[in-house]
């Protein structure tokens, strides 16, 4: 056995540095392109639409998504527009200001092979000006610190974006009240944690 050395010190050892935080994922649920998965980046206000809920609204969906028009507003990650064309949306537009949330949507429909999608680098209340008419169904989900849900559907009606009977999707905080066109029925609706979700179908004698 060796003597224990004395007088001298440990070696010290370098510091790592902290590896970078990965992405968090998503994937899709449904149709075609299911268990594909998606980056979901870390930044403030990108809340994508949890899987529990996005199963229930398509379950909801199941007989109208199948060749509609479709606009995935305020899009964020893009998981409800990417989840319409997996389940044969005839076509998404996809709505995100961020340019790089807006390149990562790109990235994704060429990865994924989806030639029915587009996405506009846009604000989303801007947007509304620039679209042409009219959209059979709108997931309208901006962040939820934003508030722009009145404004939204009120541009949505008052720009005629909407068919007759569109579709539209609203996600929101529970205590949220927001102000929505007369003619906009709500079809149905659920609840996780905090936040309340609602599809709501357009009645085209009340608008």
């Amino acid at each position: 056995m060796l003597p224990p050395t004395r007088g001298r010190p440990a070696p010290r050892r370098e510091a790592k540095p902290a590896a970078a935080a990965a992405p968090g994922k998503i994937r899709i649920i449904g149709g075609h392109l299911r268990n594909s998965r998606l980056n979901v980046p870390a930044l403030p206000g990108l809340r994508p639409t949890p899987e529990r809920v996005r199963e229930t609204l398509f379950n909801w969906l199941a007989p109208w998504v199948e060749g509609a028009r479709c606009l995935d507003l305020f899009a964020g990650t893009g998981a409800l527009g990417l989840e319409a064309l997996s389940r044969g949306a005839g076509e998404v537009v996809f709505v995100e200001r961020d340019p790089g949330l807006a390149a990562a949507l790109r990235a994704n429909l060429d990865r994924l092979r989806q030639i029915h999608g587009q996405v506009l680098n846009l604000d989303g209340l801007a947007a509304l000006a620039r679209l042409a008419p009219a959209f059979d169904l709108v997931f309208l989900d901006p962040p939820f610190d934003a508030d722009l849900w009145s404004a939204a559907a009120q541009r949505l009606e008052s720009g005629g974006l909407l068919k007759p009977h569109a579709l539209v999707y609203v996600e929101a905080p529970a205590a949220a009240a927001p102000a929505l066109p007369p003619g906009w029925l709500a079809h149905r609706e659920g609840r996780a944690g905090d936040v309340r979700y609602v599809l709501y179908r357009r009645d085209a004698g009340l608008a």
